[in-house]
């Protein structure tokens, strides 16, 4: 069964502290698997081996080195976050198979709102054309995930000029609304990522949460900034 958590707009922060609360309790076995799904405030991070220069003129909004895989990318209201806290077991036990599984997820949203989106060589995310329209970066520890994925659905896309978005000098980003020429409801995006996730992922089961209670609200592990 996976428990899907529609959470909103939450501080980057605090989504730092329930991952590593919830990545402890699925290694301890206390918790089944989980997608949370959300957006998060203006921010820029990067990835293990992030490079800070790829950081060109940042505005006056935090940054995070963490423990994902990839370079430095935007997160922002308008933007589907998806972080899952999954074992990889058995067969699933292979980090490239889930990175591939990830982008087919989003690949097989985008084909529902007639986006031919594709891989490419050497690469991890997703594009539509010549665009990058989704950006994957992953933690595994002990065969647990964290971290996981950005689908532009509407975000202000400027910011992504201040910095090299991916570490990858020259891509364009794009997102969805700006493919399809209007708004885009993320709340119906959402249900849908979570449907083909759980589909893909071989789940028998998905039911959603409101709410990470009984997590405390106020608990807060820091990445260090930069």
């Amino acid at each position: 069964m996976l428990q899907c958590f529609d959470l909103g707009i939450v501080a980057y922060e605090r989504a730092l502290a329930w991952q590593e609360i919830l990545l402890k309790k699925r290694e301890l076995g206390e918790e089944g698997d989980m997608l949370l799904l959300l957006e998060h405030p203006p921010v820029f991070t990067l990835g293990r081996g992030g490079k800070a220069q790829h950081l060109l003129r940042p505005r006056q909004v935090p940054v995070y080195r963490v423990g994902r895989g990839g370079d430095v990318t935007f997160h922002g209201p308008g933007q589907l976050v998806g972080y899952p806290i999954i074992a990889l077991t058995g067969h699933r036990r292979d980090v490239h198979a889930y990175l591939r599984a990830l982008e087919t997820v989003l690949i097989m949203t985008l084909r529902l709102y007639g986006l031919e989106a594709c891989r490419r060589d050497g690469l991890t995310g997703v594009w539509v054309g010549e665009e990058k329209i989704a950006s994957i970066g992953v933690g595994v520890r002990r065969w647990v995930t964290y971290h996981g994925f950005a689908l532009n659905v509407d975000p202000d896309l400027s910011y992504f000029a201040d910095i090299v978005p991916c570490g990858l000098a020259g891509v364009r980003m794009t997102s969805m609304a700006r493919l399809l020429g209007g708004p885009v409801p993320l709340a119906a995006v959402k249900r849908r990522v979570a449907e083909i996730f759980a589909r893909q992922l071989g789940y028998q089961e998905m039911i959603w949460r409101r709410n990470l209670l009984p997590l405390d609200s106020k608990t807060s592990i820091i990445a260090p900034s930069l």
